[in-house]
């Protein structure tokens, strides 16, 4: 894998107090401790803990309704639970079914189409730590690629007080991927495709923001929300060693190195009506990186500026939610000219992401969505045939979630959910033909994907 894969390749209180000055020192020594921790979903240890249903914070997964959203900025302190109701674990096998067979394989030990497999089996933290701090941990076993592996991380401090008579809960977080702390569904870590098959091919280019820095990096940011209205955070984030990602299981093969830290920003506005909810905003990240960690040549610069915006209708049988947002990254790629793995010193990447989804009576949900991707023609670093990152992708989703609405009395926190999904290529990695000078089109790829998922 070469460096560009790694960029473009891609879910009642305590008692107990200690106060938020002192928290950012808590959170980093709380973070070497529980980093045995794929995204925070509707998971049974924060049902547990705030003795709500799933549905009170999830309009569908993993979809945060404002009530899910209060609990996050409040550091998933809602409620209190002994600490083993706050472990968990998760399972996804799925079946994958691509329009044309891939030749040699989908994957190591896997066949050209119609494919089952064990997508992942993780285990979970979940909730309240130690007032004010709580946190969301996950480690992960990737049935495909086989191995073990932290995954996403939120941990954060979080407290409120009063500015000019209205309510502000401020805080922190400490995480491993640019807007996996994000609250809305529109950002990367978050967006729609909520899920994807690992055994199907992707397009090769996205935005570092955009999984570039997953996994390979730590985060600190400070947030603040005013009168449920007004949200701004900013912070650092930076590459951890290769020896560590490859402590943490993940793949660490000629990843990027940071030169310096990486600026990042997020501002929302939001309004909340009670039946109707909408948020506008912009985030951003700024990121130089050696390429491959490669630091002969200097740095290459990556500047992602994305605008975004969601909208929610809740009504008594079903629920709405409208998903838009627009990345522009600009390319100083001198490093990698230098190094043979561009053609041109910069470029630009953007991307544009747009979904629907209607959830009837909290069991069934519908989701429509569309991704386009374009830039700079630069065939030496996207590896692609015809040298453009363009791709579009139309995505078709239907989740059934039988117990969401009626759990079970038994065990009311197991909530399975069965998912089909249908990805259409009108264009991929440039081209409508011979996407892969094989005689491949984009159709070819278009894919059938259907998964189970079981919570505990």
């Amino acid at each position: 894998m070469d460096a560009f894969e790694r960029f473009s390749n891609r879910h009642g209180r305590s008692s107990h107090r200690i106060g938020l000055t002192g928290a950012l020192r808590v959170l980093v020594v709380t973070s070497v401790v529980l980093l045995t921790g794929r995204e925070a979903e509707a998971i049974p240890p924060f049902a547990r803990q705030t003795g709500l249903a799933c549905n009170a914070c999830h309009t569908a997964y993993p979809q945060l309704t404002p009530l899910g959203r209060q609990f996050k900025l409040g550091a998933y302190q809602m409620g209190s639970a002994p600490v083993y109701e706050r472990l968990g674990a998760w399972m996804q096998g799925s079946f994958t079914r691509t329009h044309a067979p891939q030749p040699g394989g989908a994957e190591a030990e896997f066949g050209e189409n119609d494919n089952f497999a064990l997508d992942q089996v993780s285990l979970f933290y979940g909730g309240q730590v130690y007032e004010p701090i709580g946190a969301f941990l996950q480690g992960t076993y990737d049935g495909v690629g086989q191995v073990w592996s932290w995954d996403n991380y939120d941990i954060r401090a979080a407290d409120q007080t009063e500015i000019g008579g209205k309510p502000v809960t401020y805080g922190m977080t400490v995480n491993n991927s640019p807007t996996a702390q994000d609250i809305l569904n529109t950002t990367p870590v978050w967006g729609f495709p909520f899920d994807g098959s690992a055994l199907a091919p992707s397009p090769a280019a996205a935005p570092v923001i955009d999984g570039g820095l997953a996994q390979i990096s730590a985060g600190v940011t400070a947030y603040a929300v005013w009168d449920n209205t007004l949200y701004g955070e900013v912070g650092v984030y930076h590459t951890l060693k290769r020896r560590t990602v490859e402590a943490l299981g993940a793949d660490s093969e000629d990843i990027p190195q940071s030169d310096g830290i990486a600026p990042y920003w997020r501002y929302l506005w939001m309004h909340d009506s009670g039946s109707q909810s909408l948020a506008l905003g912009t985030f951003g990240l700024y990121a130089p990186l050696f390429p491959g960690g490669d630091r002969s040549a200097g740095s290459d610069d990556f500047t992602d500026v994305g605008f975004d915006g969601q909208y929610q209708y809740f009504g008594d049988r079903g629920s709405l939610t409208l998903r838009a947002s627009l990345i522009l990254e600009f390319q100083d790629l001198n490093a990698s000219h230098t190094l043979g793995a561009a053609d041109r010193h910069e470029g630009q990447l953007n991307t544009f992401n747009t979904s629907a989804s209607y959830t009837y009576d909290q069991v069934l949900t519908f989701t429509a969505g569309l991704r386009e991707t374009w830039g700079s023609r630069d065939a030496a670093y996207y590896g692609t045939p015809g040298g453009r990152p363009d791709s579009t992708a139309e995505t078709f989703q239907l989740d059934y979630a039988p117990l969401h609405k009626s759990p079970l009395e038994v065990y009311p926190w197991f909530d399975p959910r069965f998912t089909v999904q249908y990805v259409h290529y009108t264009m991929f990695d440039g081209r409508t033909h011979d996407v892969d000078g094989m005689g491949r089109s984009a159709a070819d790829n278009d894919t059938l994907f259907v998964l189970s998922t079981i919570t505990f």
